[in-house]
């Protein structure tokens, strides 16, 4: 499988983490430029906060359900970042200036993705998962999803919620459009029965346009 098609999505809680890794394309660590490395490897000293192993930062894609292009990298991302629950200010508008203006062109975020980006930490604040980018996934290889899932911490209703605002910031991408969200029906709808679209009302997550 192509690595812009891998999606492993939310609904594979009875398959092992194992199972879900393995069917992620490979690649490997001499690939990713040295800024992105300096910046997002833990070993690194200039680490920023959610920095974390590339065993790590795969095994987050498959419990968040996101494939590989860049929005669902800026989510991935900034919710790692997030379940730090005590993120700098500076370190985020750092990492969101390097993204867009010092990274290789190949691993920029346009302003779209950066709105993910924000969405993301907004997610890892608000989950009970603390701190994914020090948990250790090898013990848990061949656990179900579901069961690793639980222990990390990550709740699958913040997630579709998450991802239905996403959706709404970025509706027309083809990350949006193959996210793993659950259909909501509109109050309003017109006279065919067909529902009119409106912005998702959320009491979780309080994410800005800007």
């Amino acid at each position: 499988m192509h690595w812009m098609e891998w999606n492993p999505g939310l609904n594979n809680d009875d398959l092992t983490l194992r199972e879900v890794y393995e069917s992620l394309p490979g690649y490997s660590q001499s690939e990713i430029s040295w800024l992105v490395r300096a910046l997002e490897n833990p070993k690194s000293p200039f680490a920023l906060t959610g920095a974390i192993d590339l065993f790590g930062h795969d095994c987050v894609h498959v419990l968040l359900g996101r494939g590989l292009l860049a929005q669902d990298e800026a989510f991935v991302i900034g919710f790692t970042m997030g379940t730090s629950k005590r993120l700098p200010r500076w370190q985020r508008n750092f990492f969101k200036f390097a993204t867009q203006k010092l990274y290789p062109k190949e691993y920029r975020f346009d302003d779209n993705d950066l709105k993910i980006f924000d969405l993301g930490v907004e997610c890892g604040i608000k989950s009970p998962c603390k701190e994914i980018y020090k948990v250790d996934f090898r013990p848990m290889l061949d656990w179900p999803l579901g069961k690793v899932r639980e222990t990390v911490g990550i709740d699958k209703q913040l997630l579709l919620e998450a991802y239905r605002i996403e959706q709404w910031f970025v509706p027309q991408s083809p990350v949006s459009r193959r996210l793993p969200v659950r259909h909501i029906q509109s109050k309003s709808s017109t006279k065919d029965g067909s529902s009119i679209s409106s912005a998702p009302v959320s009491e979780g997550l309080s994410v800005g346009l800007g």
